[in-house]
């Protein structure tokens, strides 16, 4: 079996933690993460990261943030009057809700970052967004493109 190249499918094992080194995802217990190498699928600091590696090889990997989830974008925070949320959600910082797109057409997950008695402030960065990551991976499988 050869050396991953971009197109190759792998399947790898990972768990990915952050500088205080607190686990934030792993493939521990489950199957592992199956993907094309170069597609787009996975982060691209992970992706860049793979060619050369074969089935067994593992590797401890620090992406900083613009290789992850960016940085966090300000014009993704907005304040929203709160009689705008249904009076049986229970506001709370740290809160997950799903907001529609203004086409209508997409869910996406914000999160409660500030509460006043008049206004809901919602963030729709991703919960990663201005983190660096690390990920420890081992290759588990290497289907040539």
């Amino acid at each position: 079996m050869g050396e991953i190249k971009s197109g190759d499918t792998v399947a790898i094992h990972y768990t990915g933690t952050l500088a205080d080194g607190s686990t934030f995802d792993s493939s521990e217990g489950r199957e592992p993460l199956e993907f094309v190498v170069g597609s787009g699928q996975i982060i691209p600091g992970l992706d860049k990261a793979l060619p050369g590696m074969a089935v067994g090889d593992k590797k401890v990997v620090e992406i900083p943030c613009a290789e992850a989830y960016g940085e966090i974008n300000p014009a993704n925070r907005q304040a929203i009057p709160r009689e705008q949320i249904p009076a049986d959600i229970p506001l709370e910082l740290g809160l997950t809700l799903q907001m529609q797109s203004q086409d209508g057409q997409h869910a996406m997950p914000v999160t409660v970052v500030d509460l006043s008695d008049s206004e809901v402030t919602l963030d729709a960065n991703h919960m990663l967004a201005g983190k660096d990551l690390t990920f420890a991976i081992e290759v588990v499988s290497i289907k040539a493109a």
